[in-house]
């Protein structure tokens, strides 16, 4: 079987930015339909399954290769074990042939990740880096093309990811060799593949041909303080060079790197007397911290961008295959599957670029401060450094009558509005001129929750929802997952571009700023009034409570306020009870 592909359009990054928001290599290749596209921290992989149930995941690298890393081409037990050639190291790595595929084998390096396993560093490198994990494996792929692909800096050889094959079968804890408290801190991480401490991953590299630094000058150089000298030379230089790309490898070692030799033995050199190299094992491959820096720099600006024109048809690019633009109760999604839980994700607009900023490993895990005493609603900085608001829908679940709230029978019957409802509220009030945090994006949970079906008593949404489905035809609303709303956190901007060039305001609720008297009684039941008058004038029933409204407090201690009425101005925070009149 032969795969078509069009090398115009192979993707080629010269910059950071196009690396994080590159296109799909495989959009123009012809593949079988058993073949899904994922994308895996900003890489895209081909992944099927195999005879024995495994999963493999091919890289644009490996693609030409695709049937020789099929699983009974390399790593059928009888073929592996008479042909693999163990390689030098702490890790378990060894070399194969494929075997003849369309007339040729192909040799292969295959090296079983050791995430999660204990870090064996020498005492100097421990005190510098005592907090270094093993890469998982689609980490370390990731992080290896970003390097590869970044156009700063010199041009560094590697050995090139071909893909990654996953074993069906679960291991005892004890015959891993991983620590769990490990494991969960790289999942608090990276969450975009469900990383199983009980499955073996094992990674498919191309093999270079040449020797390690520290061998090839052995055979050459015969005096051991000059052979000393040069095999430092070219280990720093090759650190250099990974430094000016913005990375470096915590263990980084003679072993690492790989020099060609001609047919005399000798040192393959340039005509400028520089000798070549190549890089192998990125198991610790990390960036320097200046450049972790700056990519957070970076993606946080081109989110701020992106959320400026996500309505701007013009200047958004074309969606991937894996994403789909639909609409909600009036409101512009692009949908998609989140790989890494096996959920669903609405993102408000129609620019695809936002969706992975949205993705549940980006905001998930990350550290996040209870905003509510009543529900669950947390303020979090997500991985890319964007100030999001995410809450737990009630949907579902039948409001406990309180005397907090007024009509408090019609909100009983009404019940609790569903994540599109709130977002399609929320986008009217807006247009019709009323302050409002901003819809971000709705998830749905990829596993059913016990918990999510417990509470489920009013079934009133998931009929009127019946009829509304994803572009895959499934229903929008399920009864058996959580859903999750994310907003923008409220900093007293004008709108919801979220610029940094504005200064930021202190958003504090009703309830709050009565309890710490920077307003009064009757000063919060004036604003609670005017709030209510405004969203009956909008059509709909102010169900709200003080903790639903929110004031902008400015740097200086003042709240900003009204330019016609003078009185503070108040923000709709909370929208799961409002009814269309």
């Amino acid at each position: 079987m032969s795969y078509r592909v069009d090398r115009s359009r192979q993707f080629a990054a010269s910059s950071l930015a196009e690396h994080m928001s590159r296109t799909d290599p495989f959009k123009h290749v012809d593949v079988p339909p058993y073949v899904d596209r994922v994308k895996i921290l900003g890489i895209y992989y081909l992944h099927t399954r195999q005879d024995d149930g495994g999963d493999l995941y091919v890289t644009r690298f490996g693609l030409p290769y695709l049937e020789h890393l099929k699983l009974s081409n390399w790593h059928e037990e009888g073929w592996f074990k008479v042909h693999r050639e163990k390689l030098k190291g702490t890790s378990t790595v060894y070399k194969v042939p494929s075997k003849v595929v369309n007339g040729r084998s192909i040799n292969l390096v295959v090296k079983w990740c050791r995430v999660g396993t204990e870090v064996p560093l020498d005492t100097m490198t421990f005190n510098r880096f005592s907090d270094a994990e093993f890469n998982s494996p689609f980490e370390e792929f990731s992080l290896l093309m970003e390097m590869r692909e970044r156009a700063r800096g010199p041009r560094i050889l590697t050995h090139k990811p071909l893909g990654i094959y996953v074993p069906p079968e679960q291991l005892k804890l004890w015959q891993t060799g991983r620590s769990k408290s490990r494991i969960d801190r790289k999942k608090s991480k990276h969450r975009d593949v469900e990383l199983d401490i009980l499955r073996q991953y094992i990674l498919i590299y191309e093999w270079i041909k040449g020797e390690s630094a520290d061998f090839a000058l052995d055979n050459i150089i015969s005096d051991p303080e000059t052979r000393k000298e040069e095999i430092y030379r070219l280990t720093t230089r090759a650190r250099r060079d990974m430094e000016q790309k913005g990375f470096h490898v915590i263990d980084h070692k003679p072993a690492h790197v790989i020099l060609r030799q001609k047919r005399d033995r000798t040192i393959l050199k340039r005509r400028n007397g520089d000798v070549p190299y190549a890089l192998v094992d990125f198991e610790l491959l990390i960036r320097t911290t200046s450049y972790e820096k700056e990519v957070e720099n970076i993606r946080r600006s081109k989110y701020l961008e992106l959320q400026r024109s996500k309505f701007d048809l013009s200047k958004n690019s074309p969606l991937p295959e894996h994403l789909k633009c639909t609409g909600i109760y009036g409101v512009d999604y692009v949908w998609g599957y989140t790989e890494s839980t096996h959920g669903m994700l609405w993102v408000v607009g129609r620019n695809a670029e936002l969706f992975d900023y949205f993705l549940p490993e980006r905001w998930r895990h990350t550290q996040r401060k209870l905003l509510s005493d009543t529900a669950e609603t947390y303020h979090t900085v997500s991985k890319d450094h964007v100030s999001l608001v995410w809450k737990v829908s009630r949907v579902g679940e039948t409001p406990e009558p309180s005397s907090s709230y007024p009509y408090v029978e019609n909100i009983m019957e009404h019940g609790y509005n569903s994540p599109f409802e709130e977002f399609a509220i929320a986008m009217e009030l807006s247009r019709q001129g009323i302050s409002i945090i901003y819809p971000r994006a709705i998830y749905r949970a990829g596993l059913e929750s016990p918990r999510a079906r417990d509470y489920v008593t009013d079934l009133g949404r998931f009929k009127s929802h019946a009829d509304i489905q994803t572009p895959d035809g499934l229903p929008v609303l399920s009864k058996g997952h959580n859903y999750i709303t994310l907003w923008g956190f409220w900093q007293g901007r004008i709108d919801d571009s979220e610029d940094d060039t504005e200064a930021p305001c202190t958003g504090m609720d009703l309830s709050t700023a009565l309890r710490e008297r920077l307003i009064s009684k009757p000063e919060q039941s004036r604003l609670i009034e005017l709030a209510h008058e405004k969203i009956k004038d909008a059509g709909f029933m102010p169900f709200l409570k003080p903790s639903h409204l929110l004031l902008s407090i400015e740097a200086d201690g003042s709240f900003r306020r009204d330019a016609a009425t003078g009185l503070p101005v108040v923000t709709i925070c909370n929208f799961e009870l409002l009814k269309r009149i």
